[in-house]
């Protein structure tokens, strides 16, 4: 049996296309700094420090955490770094937690970060022949095929990704931090905009975005003591991770096995039955609208070929039935190595009441997902109001 383990506090930048004024050591202290405020903690009671990033040619810096071990706190303890593409924020989140759950530590620092403006992620992303497709046109020209393809599953109408987008890009204007504040935003604006890569537009892709999230861990004697002070936590109720080829005979891009046996993995390990029914809040790794409905049916909250159903309904808004993605999601900032940890840091902050003007009303259970690579790479995790 694990030891529980909960989410004191989390700290994040304001996400924006380029931080000249700070390095990659200043805006992830800035993070850092915010998180143990929020948590209410020192860097000296910090135990341990887990780092993730996305691959070091999105920012041209072999292993930057070797020079920046002191700004990132892990001077005399232990340092560890998680790898796993674009999942890696989540997958650094649960690496943290899961070192407080085997009772290694009793409160760890967890950070993740991105400095996009320092490269060139476009580039870093479109891997020559034969590693990958020919396409030459980065995540967007590799996943636009699976999006077809699942248009022509489900039948899905196209404005479901303009919805999409809608939905998350008003939900980014109430969150501060976010990178594109965009409360003007239209249907027909979105539909209007640009084709990218078909069928996605301009306006229903991701930004890039440097930035930074930290997350702090802490024991069950430090949560009890958190919540002795009158403060809310976060209960870890659940962790998975799954892992599949990029390719091989048979694989299903659409709605990938990975996906589905980490969901499966986790509803179990957290003791939910009726996902769509437990889950007050969602948020969910969406950097292309239409991968909403799309990982919506990947996760079991509908059935296959209903994603897009619950979406043109108007349930994953705030205030239905499912509100996917309160904070804005990738769609709104995109700090590629952090936005993993931010769906997790912001599913944490549902539950303990701090998510500002998108709370969602009575939040008790919210779910944070990460993937990453060629939809290969799970993370994600069930966080309560509650011990479970």
């Amino acid at each position: 049996m694990s030891s529980p383990a909960a989410v004191l506090g989390t700290g994040q930048t304001h996400h924006v296309t380029k931080r000249r004024d700070v390095s990659m050591s200043g805006m992830c202290r800035e993070a850092i700094d915010r998180a143990l405020d929020d948590a209410g903690v020192t860097m000296a009671e910090i135990d341990a420090v887990v780092i993730g990033k996305a691959p070091d040619l999105f920012e041209g810096s072999m292993m930057p955490e070797l020079f920046m071990a002191d700004a990132l706190g892990a001077t005399g303890k232990p340092l560890l770094r998680v790898h796993t593409a674009g999942s890696v924020g989540g997958s650094t989140a649960i690496v943290a937690a899961n070192h407080v759950q085997a009772g290694i530590h009793g409160k760890v620092l967890a950070v993740a970060w991105e400095k996009q403006s320092e490269s060139n992620a476009m580039w870093a992303l479109s891997n020559p022949v034969p590693f990958t497709k020919p396409v030459g046109a980065g995540a967007g020209g590799y996943f636009a095929p699976h999006i077809r393809a699942y248009i022509r599953r489900t039948n899905a109408p196209l404005h479901i990704g303009a919805m999409v987008a809608v939905k998350d890009r008003l939900n980014g204007s109430r969150n501060p931090l976010a990178h594109l504040q965009q409360a003007d935003i239209t249907l027909e604006k979105v539909l209007a905009s640009q084709m990218l890569w078909d069928p996605v537009r301009f306006d229903e892709t991701c930004p890039s975005s440097d930035g930074a999230c930290a997350i702090v861990f802490g024991d069950e004697a430090s949560a009890r003591a958190a919540e002795a002070d009158g403060k809310k936590v976060a209960w870890v109720h659940g962790t998975a991770m799954r892992t599949e080829p990029l390719a091989y005979s048979g694989r299903d891009q659409v709605n990938p096995q990975a996906g589905r046996d980490a969901a499966a993995a986790l509803w179990k390990q957290a003791g939910i039955t009726n996902p769509i029914e437990e889950i007050d809040a969602a948020e969910i790794y969406v950097p292309f609208s239409w991968f909403e409905p799309m990982w919506l049916e990947n996760l079991g909250f509908t059935p296959e070929g209903e994603g897009w159903k619950l979406t043109d309904a108007g349930e994953t808004r705030i205030g239905g039935k499912l509100p996917v993605n309160p904070s804005g999601g990738v769609l709104s900032s995109n700090p590629i190595g952090a936005s993993g940890m931010i769906r997790f840091a912001e599913a944490a902050k549902q539950v303990m009441g701090r998510a500002g003007d998108y709370q969602v009303e009575n939040a008790r259970k919210a779910f944070g997902h990460a993937y990453g690579g060629g939809a290969q790479y799970y993370s994600m995790w069930v966080v309560g109001s509650e011990q479970p």
